[in-house]
């Protein structure tokens, strides 16, 4: 008897990544592609086609998706980064299609749940995912289970505002927390010809590089001052730091930093809040992958929450 695994789908503004994994969430392969964002239907067919290549073997098909995302219908909305996923429903487009279950989640959420299931947030009680990429995806996790919130958008931290006085989109916390546009900044003071490089932008972080230390510095204190507004609200014990970027040890020890600095610098708070413990996720930019497919064992209640 051949035993079918799941399809896990990640769906991003730059690029698609998909892996096949097992019912107890090890990944057996995966890859990416790049995203079509052309329109719809051209969207569609490149998914159809990369469901196709596994299509006779599946016992699940499990997406992450930008927007806000119904997980019950399997309705997107507004679609983040690709507005033409706006009103999509993969769960009704593919389930019958492929005649086999599908589920939908937010990127931000898959993230945490993640963690919840098989990373850093596992038997944590209290805790958030901060995803760290073009804006800042998050999901978090109160008395163990997933908070979606009464609009399907709690952790949508990109939509925070750090100053009472913001009035434009640029003083939002996505754009002071975006890692693409932190790695490009350094990456311009560095005059290094590929602007995404950010390896070498870590190269000069670990130099102490004067030319983007306060640019760096900047950005570990914008990341620092969301965790203690979070801390306020919900009093997590643990926040994991996720996103390609999660992998480098000196930016979870850089948002470290900050934070103590926060706490040093107003010792009333320090005083009052319990300090929060701050890491890199377990799955660093693939945790999308394992927590849509943990949506989908709960969904179909393959697994028990």
């Amino acid at each position: 008897m051949v035993t079918k695994n799941y399809l896990s789908i990640d769906i991003g503004g730059t690029n698609i990544k998909y892996g096949i994994l097992n019912i107890r969430g090890e990944m057996l392969q995966h890859d990416h592609i790049k995203t079509s964002k052309s329109d719809l239907p051209a969207f569609m067919t490149m998914i159809n086609k990369l469901i196709a290549t596994v299509a006779d073997n599946l016992a699940g098909i499990a997406i992450s998706a930008p927007g806000k995302v119904d997980p019950q219908s399997g309705c997107i909305y507004g679609g983040g980064a690709l507005p033409f996923l706006d009103g999509v429903n993969f769960k009704e487009q593919l389930q019958t299609k492929y005649n086999c279950p599908v589920a939908v989640e937010n990127d931000g959420k898959a993230a945490a749940l993640a963690e919840l299931w098989l990373g850093t947030l596992h038997n944590i009680n209290t805790g958030a995912v901060l995803v760290l990429g073009t804006g800042i995806g998050g999901g978090i996790i109160v008395d163990g289970q997933l908070l979606r919130g009464a609009h399907w958008q709690a952790g949508e931290v990109s939509y925070m505002i750090l100053s009472p006085y913001a009035d434009k989109v640029s003083q939002i916390a996505g754009y002071h927390g975006s890692a693409v546009a932190m790695i490009e900044r350094c990456a311009h003071k560095l005059q290094l010809s590929n602007q995404q490089d950010g390896l070498a932008v870590f190269e000069a972080v670990k130099a102490h590089d004067e030319r983007i230390m306060p640019i760096f510095n900047e950005y570990c204190d914008a990341i620092a001052t969301i965790i203690l507004n979070l801390q306020t609200v919900i009093d997590v014990q643990r926040i994991a730091i996720g996103g390609g970027i999660s992998a480098q040890p000196l930016l979870i020890q850089g948002i470290q930093n900050a934070y103590l600095s926060i706490n040093e610098r107003i010792p009333l708070i320090a005083e009052q809040l319990e300090p929060v413990e701050i890491m890199a996720t377990h799955f660093h930019n693939n945790s999308n992958l394992y927590g849509a497919l943990y949506n989908l064992l709960l969904q179909n209640k393959v697994l028990k929450k």
